[in-house]
């Protein structure tokens, strides 16, 4: 957002989206920041989270903002960090031309629906070995990506359809980019999270998106259930 701090200036706001076992979710908060946030800034933010009752996250799904996944270890050190498959995927694109895009998505795709991570690798060396050579920054961004792209081969189908990508928060940040992009800049950072707040508020309002996602939801808390053991506990609410 557009925001005048003596001159007007492109400020970040950050959100999370928490989903409850019971497969409830909530947007944990909205933070603005400067740009570039690392470690510290991050391990501020999850604190805060977790010091108002989120005493356990079994998978965060994130886009790979510095620092983030090394804070979210820290707050909650048996979390696994999964990156979005689909910003890695888009992030690939981006690298190379428009003509090789429909043949290395070919490519890609035994990639990250392959059913082990050795057998990821396998078709990631064979990927690599066609197209890293043309595009090195391709390699780079697949090899820094790696460690944070594995655990999602580890679990179930329905698991992976939950997991696989920050959707939820996309079609949010949709909405925000709408809101803002109406009213130009704002005079304040309060203003612009004020905004962003009544957003927030107005999301759903019939009720549909909540009902489809408790459909997707259920056959994916079955598969966490086995895969978290003892770390999934029905609330009473």
């Amino acid at each position: 957002a557009k925001v005048r701090d003596g001159q007007v200036t492109n400020r970040p706001f950050y959100v999370v989206i928490g989903v409850t076992v019971d497969g409830r979710r909530d947007v944990l908060g909205i933070w603005a920041g400067v740009g570039g946030e690392g470690a510290k800034y991050w391990l501020a933010v999850l604190t805060e989270i977790k010091n108002r009752g989120t005493a356990d996250v079994c998978i965060a799904v994130c886009d790979g903002l510095t620092g983030l996944g090394d804070a979210i270890t820290t707050v909650w050190p048996a979390t696994v960090v999964q990156t979005c498959i689909l910003h890695l995927i888009r992030n690939t694109f981006r690298y190379a031309s428009r003509r090789d895009w429909e043949a290395m998505a070919k490519d890609l795709r035994p990639v990250y629906t392959a059913s082990t991570e050795a057998a990821a690798q396998a078709r990631y060396d064979e990927f690599a070995a066609r197209w890293c050579g043309q595009y090195p920054a391709i390699g780079t961004l697949w090899t820094r990506a790696w460690t944070e792209f594995v655990p999602f081969l580890d679990y179930d189908v329905e698991i992976r359809r939950v997991i696989c990508s920050t959707n939820a928060i996309e079609s949010l940040n949709a909405r925000y980019r709408r809101a803002v992009r109406a009213r130009g800049h704002f005079p304040t950072e309060q203003a612009a999270l004020k905004c962003l707040y009544l957003v927030t508020r107005s999301l759903d309002p019939t009720g549909k998106g909540k009902a489809r996602w408790s459909m997707r939801w259920k056959p994916a808390l079955n598969a966490f259930a086995i895969t978290f053991e003892g770390r999934i506990v029905a609330s009473n609410t």
